[in-house]
């Protein structure tokens, strides 16, 4: 297996798929499994049901998730990249901290836009011990989160956004108190920009053409008016009315020509302090926004 250096240190994942760990765990795996042209175990990243048939290995494994699944053509997100995500939170948290990633139920997070996957609340309970309220507009994917809960025997919140143009507001409420809110945005500013994204995607796999997607994606999921920097520039604004409800704001943010006019709206919203984070994730470089209204002598854990 070779080493993904890029990938955070304590992430499970960073030495590459274990597939025979896997296969031993999850034996319908190998019927998916093929050899990559230096020889070693892989999948075809093409195929729709090796995908998701990999990450229920995964989670599995290494998240003691005993079911999990999602309606078809939902987002199947992989899952290397998604953990890394939430060991820099712990990091983040951990400067508030005592430089101590803090650990257990009295941690608060609310993940923006949960999907019919989960993924964070099911990978970040199981390394932290957080607790986790998903937040999502699409009716289908809580449904689907919520059977991967009561499947699973999980006590992690879900609460449905009513109103397409709100972040916070009536997922909120007046007594709750947040370490963290997290969120992967809609980065397509429309649904034809959202195809093309599809088939570049599926060309990289050498695929050539194709209506669909092997971690798929339902419109909520991959595009929204505005795009990635409307959605974060809506969340900043309203992460305002929210400020003292919340130690942490944060987002990923795909495209990092969008760090400077976000930067922009976040001195104009005058917070105590913002910050991008820097993720390596294999071949690419990604990063997120967190952003804090409480000034450095009142962020102690």
């Amino acid at each position: 297996m070779a080493i993904k250096p890029m990938l955070h240190p304590r992430n499970q994942h960073r030495e590459g798929y274990d597939f025979e760990r896997l296969i031993l765990q999850s034996p319908e795996l190998e019927a998916f499994t093929i050899r990559n042209p230096r020889g070693r175990m892989s999948i075809d990243f093409s195929d729709v049901d090796a995908v998701r048939m990999l990450n229920r290995a995964l989670l599995l494994t290494y998240y003691d998730i005993d079911f999990w699944d999602i309606p078809t053509a939902y987002l199947c997100p992989p899952i290397p990249g998604r953990v890394d995500y939430i060991h820099y939170l712990a990091d983040l948290l951990a400067e508030s901290n005592g430089h101590e990633i803090p650990r257990g139920p009295d941690i608060q997070v609310l993940d923006i836009g949960t999907g019919a996957s989960l993924v964070y609340p099911l990978t970040g309970q199981r390394e932290y011990g957080w607790s986790f309220t998903g937040v999502d507009i699409d009716p289908v994917s809580i449904e689907s989160a919520q059977q991967i809960c009561q499947r699973n025997g999980l006590n992690i919140g879900l609460r449905r956004q009513t109103n397409p143009e709100d972040i916070f507001e009536g997922v909120i409420g007046p007594r709750d108190l947040f370490h963290l809110t997290m969120c992967n945005p809609p980065f397509h500013a429309s649904r034809e920009q959202a195809n093309k994204g599809t088939q570049r995607k599926w060309r990289n796999l050498g695929k050539g053409h194709s209506k669909k997607l092997n971690f798929g994606g339902q419109n909520a999921e991959l595009w929204c008016p505005g795009g990635e920097i409307g959605f974060i520039a809506r969340m900043i604004e309203q992460s305002m009315d929210f400020a003292d409800q919340c130690l942490w704001f944060t987002s990923l943010v795909s495209k990092k020509d969008n760090l400077q006019p976000l930067s922009r709206l976040l001195r104009k919203a005058r917070v105590a302090e913002f910050k991008v984070v820097e993720m390596g994730q294999g071949q690419k470089t990604s990063r997120f926004i967190a952003w804090t209204y409480y000034p450095e002598a009142q962020r102690s854990l």
